[in-house]
């Protein structure tokens, strides 16, 4: 009886050893990039809280993350959200996003917030009690909105005392409009009006504005909202501190580790998103509501305009303080707010080459 309990004993060894070396086979066969470690069990992941800000086609690329495994390929269980003013924001203009996605507070306190480095700039040498973060990176480094119009409007030039709306002051949309007017020679206030939270289509059917800055989710609904798309400002290369992470200061101080690994997971999605376009529909449909699968199409077009390489949008940055002198910003220098090295680390490591290859 002893000796058929030892031969049980040995067998259940046996059995957990073949166990353990299957596993590590499949771990190490795995598709992309090596991770710093293997994902493990859930319990052995590191949880990140992450706030995405708002509805665009920018965020996507943290929801592909999510619905395909990447999160926990780098050993990160990632909690994601979009705040409530952003989901008021884009449910105006016909697009409800699930409730269970909508955050219950304003993001401040996300480890990871995903969002404009304009607004946060601004933010942070306004506000003594708004949290300080870093930029760590960038994937909108170049203005790529639209205006979007009422069809009376014939041109950018036309727009010459009209009303055009932007989101809130400080924002990417609100640096966009001052650049613009910048470049058209016009001084706002007086040779046009420039509107606060008048860029959706419900400021625009109400008459509170003539035309907005929009993103692709908003221009490429123009035609079903009785809009035209009246210009793509790409044309005018106008630098932004537009999308991208940013870390809470202290919490990437104390891990950075954990910010490396999540700039690896937002790399590969961007990569996947290039390689496979249904992986974006997926993902626009889920979180966004939108099926129309020719705004699908419309939306994925963009996807080329991010940067393989997402260093923080330095010229951007300079452009915000240029743009906003007011004496918070007179006190720093465009270093004050971005870190390169992560990014850096990884390009010159070969990871960022390597994903976008595989």
């Amino acid at each position: 009886m002893r000796e058929s309990r030892l031969r049980r004993a040995r067998l259940s060894v046996w059995l957990g050893l073949a166990m353990v070396l299957a596993c590590s086979a499949c771990t190490a066969t795995g598709p992309g990039p090596t991770p710093d470690r293997a994902p493990g069990a859930a319990q052995n992941l590191t949880p990140v809280s992450v706030s995405l800000g708002d509805v665009s086609l920018n965020k996507v690329a943290f929801l592909v993350a999510a619905d395909n495994g990447i999160y926990q390929k780098y050993g990160l269980d990632v909690h994601e959200s979009i705040t409530a003013g952003a989901a008021d924001r884009i449910r105006r203009s016909g697009i409800t996003v699930p409730d269970d996605f909508v955050g219950k507070t304003n993001g401040d306190d996300a480890q990871i917030s995903v969002g404009g480095g304009s607004p946060l700039i601004n933010s942070m040498t306004t506000d003594p009690l708004a949290t300080q973060r870093v930029i760590l990176a960038t994937t909108d480094s170049e203005a790529g909105f639209h205006v979007v119009s009422n069809p009376a409007v014939a041109s950018i030039d036309d727009l010459k005392g009209k009303r055009l709306g932007f989101t809130t002051p400080g924002s990417v949309s609100n640096l966009i409009a001052l650049a613009l007017v910048r470049q058209k020679g016009w001084t706002p206030g007086r040779d046009i009006s420039l509107i606060s939270d008048g860029a959706d289509y419900s400021a625009l059917k109400a008459g509170k504005v003539d035309a907005f800055i929009g993103s692709e989710i908003y221009y490429t609904m123009a035609e079903k909202n009785g809009a035209k798309d009246l210009a793509d400002l790409s044309d005018y290369h106008i630098p932004i501190a537009g999308s991208g992470i940013n870390a809470k200061a202290g919490w990437y101080e104390a891990h950075r580790d954990t910010a490396v690994r999540f700039l690896k997971a937002t790399i590969e999605s961007y990569a996947l998103m290039r390689k496979k376009p249904d992986v974006v529909y997926s993902a626009l449909a889920k979180w966004y509501g939108v099926t129309d699968p020719r705004q699908q199409r419309d939306m994925y077009s963009q996807v080329a305009r991010f940067p393989e390489k997402p260093y923080p949008a330095v010229d951007g940055i300079k452009l915000v303080m240029q743009l906003f002198p007011h004496y918070g910003l007179q006190r720093h220098t465009a270093e004050d707010f971005y870190d390169s090295s992560v990014v850096g680390e990884l390009d010159r490591s070969g990871f960022i080459d390597k994903a976008n290859a595989t």
